[in-house]
């Protein structure tokens, strides 16, 4: 993933649009540095106080009983979004409010006047402007001659599957025009290469010359994908930051969600606070400002959802990460039907049914529908066996769905891209959630819905004071190749600052977390 970051010399953090999407764990951090620019333009708070005009409603909206409850201001999460957009282009953007239960996390007044005025900042100097023009000029006479265009990043296609996320402009960067491509651990920019080589050094470095005496390369690459060095990871220093910003164009490539590593900064901590004073939150305010489905992956997900999951009074995600060569596990279905059942997410079983008692707990027992995602289908056809040859203790109904098991990750293959976002969102869309660990899957899913899910446990034996599953400490993704301690005191990262922790799934990461 190819992104690009401008900053005007001299200013601290006052950086430019984003460029790719490649993947949701990735976008995010990226808009939390813009957001820290601290930039003069734009405009100034904007609360929503218009009403929408032109919603329209199906014919079955009764199958929401929370429609009618809905506000503007929650239609657009509490000010979060911008009204105006044009709604036949992206229709998930206001109408996905009505399919959730939960509204959500309030966002601060500070995050909101910052989206406004970055908005009026991409609508500026974003791509096909006069001001993005110039900037390009500046950089293809000063960059690197080893720098050429490459074939088009996979990123490219995003706009199939998200919707433009800022109005009247774009976020995805025209590759064809633009001179800077196919980066990689080798690319003689990387940031974290020059900084071994001592080609870039910062005042505290033992014998070093002052940052303002070497001249820097027309732009920098930040490596932050799964092989980065511990000289990559300087990147989440204060002296590193500093000598950051004297380069114009920042390159950016991740494959992790970086963020918990931007809290570690110390000069961004202020901003910080003020722009997320739930540190949970991170990921569930941006993720719900970024990514919105696009029309045609928004009709696979409400057509699925009015049909196998709106009439339950009780909605329950199951994420199954298992990879293809993995056996089909008992062990681990035994786990996800403990879980379940002792965390009072879904009824138990009973091996014998009695016909009277059955019927008069019917009639008033709760609807459970279930969806399950996962590449196999041998969890889902052993759940719903399980609730449609047993009666429930309960008397409650269980419809256990499943919307596809494609057996292996297609790369490059659309629908199998539209189906994987879909069933992310509709598992956003459930009440209660259950993952495995290490899944960014699951990740996306909980920060999108509000929900801290119930995360499944490596033992199996549930005894020795471990559960089937625990419950997660946060909503927020995991920093899984993170920093393992802090830029001078050398202190474990997870016990700098007391809202960064490491990761109940993955030890050595880290995790925004809030500590009251």
């Amino acid at each position: 993933m190819n992104r690009v970051l401008t900053a005007d010399d001299g200013k601290r953090w006052n950086w430019g649009a984003s460029a790719l999407l490649t993947a949701f764990v990735m976008t995010v951090p990226t808009l939390v540095v813009i957001l820290l620019g601290g930039s003069t333009a734009g405009a100034p708070l904007v609360w929503v106080r218009t009403a929408m005009a032109g919603f329209r409603q199906g014919p079955d909206d009764f199958s929401f009983p929370y429609t009618s409850t809905r506000t503007v201001h929650d239609r657009l999460h509490g000010g979060l979004l911008a009204a105006g957009f044009d709604q036949e282009a992206c229709h998930s953007r206001y109408q996905s409010a009505m399919y959730r239960r939960n509204p959500g996390r309030r966002p601060s007044e500070h995050l909101v006047s910052k989206l406004r005025r970055h908005e009026a900042l991409q609508r500026r100097c974003g791509p096909g402007t006069a001001a993005y023009s110039s900037a390009l000029e500046q950089l293809k006479s000063g960059k690197n001659a080893g720098a050429s265009p490459a074939d088009p990043d996979c990123s490219n296609e995003m706009g199939e599957l998200f919707c433009e996320p800022f109005p009247d402009t774009t976020w995805l960067l025209p590759w064809r025009s633009f001179p800077l491509w196919n980066f990689s651990f080798d690319t003689q920019e990387r940031y974290g290469r020059m900084r071994e080589n001592g080609v870039l050094r910062t005042n505290d470095d033992v014998g070093s010359s002052s940052p303002a005496e070497v001249v820097p390369p027309a732009f920098a690459y930040i490596h932050l994908d799964y092989n980065h060095t511990a000289y990559d990871q300087l990147f989440f220093c204060d002296d590193d930051q500093r000598l950051l910003s004297s380069f114009q164009w920042l390159v950016m490539r991740t494959d992790s969600y970086i963020a918990p590593g931007l809290f570690l900064v110390e000069s961004f901590q202020e901003e910080l606070d003020m722009l997320f004073p739930e540190r949970e939150a991170v990921f569930h305010h941006l993720g719900r400002y970024l990514f919105h489905p696009t029309n045609h992956v928004w009709g696979l997900i409400t057509r699925y959802y009015r049909a196998n999951l709106a009439w339950a009074q009780r909605r329950v995600g199951i994420q199954v990460r298992v990879f293809p060569w993995e056996p089909d596990s008992p062990e681990l279905l035994e786990r996800i039907t403990k879980c379940t059942q002792e965390e009072g997410m879904l009824p138990g079983l009973v091996e014998t049914e009695e016909p009277a008692a059955a019927a008069t707990t019917a009639s008033g027992a709760k609807s459970n529908a279930v969806l399950i995602t996962s590449l196999k289908a041998w969890y889902y056809e052993q759940m719903k066996g399980m609730y449609w040859e047993n009666a429930t203790a309960n008397g409650e109904v269980v419809v256990v769905n499943q919307p596809s098991h494609e057996e292996y990750q297609h790369y490059g293959v659309k629908s199998h891209e539209y189906k994987a976002w879909a069933e992310i969102y509709l598992l956003s869309l459930t009440d209660m959630l259950v993952t495995t660990g290490k899944s960014t899957f699951g990740y996306v899913a909980q920060g999108l819905a509000g929900l801290r899910p119930w995360v499944l446990l490596k033992q199996a034996n549930g005894t020795a004071g471990h559960g089937w599953c625990s419950r997660d400490m946060s909503l927020e993704p995991c920093f899984h190749i993170a920093p393992s301690y802090d830029c001078k005191r050398r202190h474990d990262s997870g016990e700098i600052v007391p809202h960064v922790r490491h990761c109940e799934d993955v030890p050595t990461g880290l995790k925004l977390v809030d500590p009251n």
